[in-house]
């Protein structure tokens, strides 16, 4: 069989080829040559390759290998794509690899093509001749922008596994659960005209000051009703990300919008929270006597939860000697969840790194990674004599 390339040149080739999601299109690109790559080095290693293109976006694609056969089996998961990076902000550039002070630095290198190098290092080294249970690596598309990759899958139906591993940077500390979130844009709609006159015009600025105010009442609500002890904060939040409104001083604001994020702990429902923030807007209309409406930015992503107890939380719990706990920050668990797998998340590097100028992996954080890597497909998919 022949070899893959190193593992560092795996990486430096996920890296070089700019895979970038964003909701705005000046950023947004495909990631049609990190599939590329993929499929063919996995495809070298004996995989049955799928590459699929998103229904509604022909350039972007998931790609799901398969080895072996049966009902079982693990999925290995990761995404493709990258967030925008701060040009001018990066000591090297963002797309090569740079190795120094014991740190990969690169777009990408923990958040999270280097989990993809990892992991086809891993498999290279073992004999997966028997499996039992089939291994399955899936990458996806825009998990940092819309998460169509995962909702494509979900659509289709196309992953069937008992488990799956999400190598999103977690420090190597398995996480059985984290909260959803929802964004979401208010807009209200006044009358423009004179300031010298109120009465020319309907201030919808005026209007969002009753907005927001209802809002922050709720958010307390939900900070009194819900509380998980699981979780560092431990009760729903809700941001104000941005506001904006009118045009001139001298001119009475003809509209404002106002952008907002709410992350709710599992169990909560995103669609319940919208149906009360939804209730509370018309008498606000009636007393204004402006236009508001809500409309979600991006579809939510849900809360996710995988019981402790699960079969695959304890076996990394035993393979980290860490013990499982949660996160705020959003992932594809929830989708991975609702086509039937029993997930958790975790990869090697930190989040503290993802997102930001002189993104990086330790050096030190690879090893582990694989040992993880190499302890759940011997658990998962071999029989007990290989392992």
């Amino acid at each position: 069989m022949p070899r893959l390339p190193s593992l560092i040149s795996m990486m430096s080739q996920l890296i070089a080829e700019p895979s970038i999601s964003c909701s705005q299109a000046s950023w947004d690109q495909s990631n049609k040559a990190v599939i590329q790559l993929l499929e063919t080095w996995l495809s070298s290693l004996g995989f049955e390759c799928e590459v699929m293109p998103l229904p509604e976006q022909p350039d972007k694609f998931n790609l799901i290998a398969t080895l072996g056969k049966g009902d079982g089996g693990l999925v290995l998961s990761g995404h493709t794509d990258t967030v925008p990076y701060d040009e001018g902000r990066w000591q090297s550039d963002p797309f090569g690899l740079v190795e120094k002070d014991q740190k990969l630095y690169g777009l990408g290198s923990c958040d999270m093509k280097g989990f993809f190098a990892i992991a086809l290092d891993t498999i290279q080294q073992m004999d997966l001749s028997n499996l039992t249970e089939p291994l399955i690596i899936l990458a996806t598309a825009d998990e940092e922008s819309s998460m169509a990759g995962a909702r494509a899958l979900v659509s289709q139906n196309k992953v069937q596994a008992r488990y799956a591993l999400i190598g999103e940077p977690t420090s190597l500390t398995p996480i059985h659960a984290h909260k959803g979130i929802m964004m979401e844009r208010i807009q209200v709609t006044g009358q423009a005209g004179h300031s010298s006159n109120p009465s020319l015009g309907n201030n919808a600025l005026d209007a969002m000051h009753s907005v927001m105010s209802e809002l922050m009442s709720f958010r307390h609500e939900l900070k009194t009703r819900y509380k998980d002890a699981s979780f560092v904060i431990d009760y729903p939040t809700m941001n104000f990300g941005c506001i904006h409104g009118g045009d001139n001083p001298n001119r009475i604001c003809g509209r404002c919008e106002l952008e907002f994020d709410l992350r709710a702990l599992p169990g909560m429902s995103n669609q319940s929270l919208m149906a009360e923030i939804s209730e509370r807007l018309p008498s606000i209309e009636r007393k204004t006597g402006t236009k508001i409406q809500l409309n979600s930015l991006f579809p939510d992503v849900p809360s996710f939860y995988t019981p402790i107890e699960s079969d695959i939380i304890k076996a990394c719990e035993t393979l980290t000697k860490r013990q499982a706990t949660t996160v705020a920050f959003a992932t594809e668990g929830p989708f991975l969840n609702e086509m039937g797998m029993e997930t958790l998340i975790l990869g090697p590097g930190s989040i503290d790194q993802a997102h930001q100028p002189n993104e990086f992996m330790a050096l030190d954080q690879i090893q582990p990674m694989q040992q993880v890597l190499r302890g759940l497909i011997e658990r998962f998919c071999l029989p007990p004599s290989n392992q």
